[in-house]
């Protein structure tokens, strides 16, 4: 009996020692050494997903969000956004952001229709082409330098049946100057720097797999 006993003892551990491998093949294994951020981990692409409590728990979700925004007005939108998106960095996002505003003030300013269309909605793009189109119909060009963008900031964020909406101010300084075919300035002046505060609101169905944002909303804020 003793002899059987240690035999059905060696075959547990075979078992065991089979599922451990499997659980490692299929999981992947980390070594403490991987850079990862965001809850993307790039070594052996382990991804940690956001996990949802038990139904007899009282625990909420995880929040992974930066602490800088813990008890602000964007901290629901910005965990409602790491748990539909667990790679969402609201840094990224911002500095993203800053980067799309200088691309789309450039273009807009150049006619250079080709850059604005795939990043911005239908509306909005319709609002820049009309606008630019008046002025090639008065033979007009802008020139736009943008002198100094401050770091963006969150003005809302909130998520709605998988739709994530973020509005964010811009605050830069420029000089806008408008001149006609001969070269001469109509409006503007090229000595004046102005201080421009614009609300920019930018769009994502997170249930699609393009992580792209088209910017869906402008204004001024005077």
């Amino acid at each position: 009996m003793e002899g059987f006993q240690f035999i059905d003892v060696i075959l547990l551990a075979m078992v065991a020692g089979f599922l451990i491998l499997r659980l490692r093949s299929a999981l992947g294994r980390r070594t403490g050494h991987e850079q990862g951020r965001d809850g993307f981990d790039q070594g052996d692409n382990v991804v940690n997903l956001p996990t949802r409590p038990s139904l007899d728990s009282d625990t909420p979700p995880a929040r992974d969000i930066d602490p800088a925004y813990v008890g602000t007005p964007f901290e629901e939108g910005l965990t409602q956004m790491t748990l539909s998106d667990p790679n969402f960095s609201a840094e990224d996002f911002l500095i993203g952001a800053g980067k799309a505003f200088e691309m789309i003030v450039l273009a807009y300013a150049d006619h250079d229709t080709d850059t604005l269309k795939p990043l911005l909605s239908d509306d909005v793009y319709s609002n820049f082409a009309t606008a630019v189109q008046d002025r090639e119909d008065r033979d007009e060009r802008m020139e736009t330098e943008l002198v100094v963008i401050k770091p963006s900031k969150f003005e809302d964020i909130s998520v709605q049946s998988r739709v994530a909406t973020i509005a964010v101010r811009f605050e830069s300084e420029q000089v806008n100057v408008i001149k006609d075919a001969e070269g001469e300035i109509v409006d503007g002046d090229p000595e004046h720097i102005e201080s421009v505060t614009d609300i920019w609101t930018f769009e994502r169905d997170l249930a699609n797999t393009d992580p792209n944002w088209q910017l869906v909303a402008t204004r001024s804020v005077d």
